[in-house]
């Protein structure tokens, strides 16, 4: 099937059908060439309903729920975003084009060096993508939207703390086989509010905090 006529057919079938409306989300995602992010093994697979392998043991996220991560943050032009676990750079190249500014950081420079080349498809994408451990001593700064494409066992303030008033976070807190995919909002200098907003199951982030294991 064509490129083009592939992406419109992930669009209208699978992610319309998980409630992702948004037209600007929607535009993006059928403009960012999805097939340019995935690895070469998985090629047929690009358009697919499914999480893929791209090493490690990380997946590159389904469409539907990049659409819904996308939809959630609801990235203005004007607005400053940060991805945490870059991957293949696809989610960090759609919300390059929505944001005014962008980042992207990921633990294993094998993915930045991977994700800086596959960007080079979308030309109107300029994401900053730097080799970081988001748990490391130095603060991540101050951010409008942050997305976080992997889950955290047990919830980290660090991240909703590098929100702005009114910044928005994205994150995927428990252990499988249920896992709660959240919206936490900055309120003022004290106070967020978090949203639930679906379940899903995905690969943990590097260095999170482990969840406690019961022994009987």
């Amino acid at each position: 099937m064509n490129p083009v006529a592939a992406r419109r057919q992930m669009v209208e079938q699978q992610i319309r059908t998980w409630e992702v409306l948004d037209p600007l989300v929607l535009d993006v995602l059928a403009s960012v060439p999805r097939e340019a992010f995935v690895p070469a093994e998985y090629h047929d697979l690009a358009f697919a309903d499914a999480p893929i392998p791209i090493g490690f043991g990380e997946m590159m996220l389904t469409p539907k729920l990049q659409g819904r991560i996308l939809q959630a943050l609801a990235i203005k032009r004007c607005e400053t975003v940060l991805e945490i676990g870059t991957g293949t750079g696809y989610l960090c190249a759609c919300m390059s084009l929505l944001a005014g500014e962008s980042t992207s950081i990921d633990i294993r420079a094998e993915f930045v060096a991977m994700a800086k080349m596959n960007i080079s498809a979308v030309a109107q994408a300029n994401p900053r993508i730097e080799t970081r451990d988001a748990f490391g001593a130095e603060p991540l700064g101050q951010f409008d939207a942050i997305a976080v494409t992997a889950s955290l066992p047990v919830y980290d303030t660090r991240f909703e703390r590098a929100l702005t008033i009114g910044g928005r976070l994205f994150v995927v807190v428990g252990v499988a086989p249920v896992m709660e995919a959240m919206l936490i909002r900055r309120v003022d200098t004290s106070e967020w509010v978090r949203e639930s907003l679906f379940e899903t199951v995905i690969p943990p982030l590097v260095g999170a905090i482990p969840a406690e294991r019961f022994v009987f």
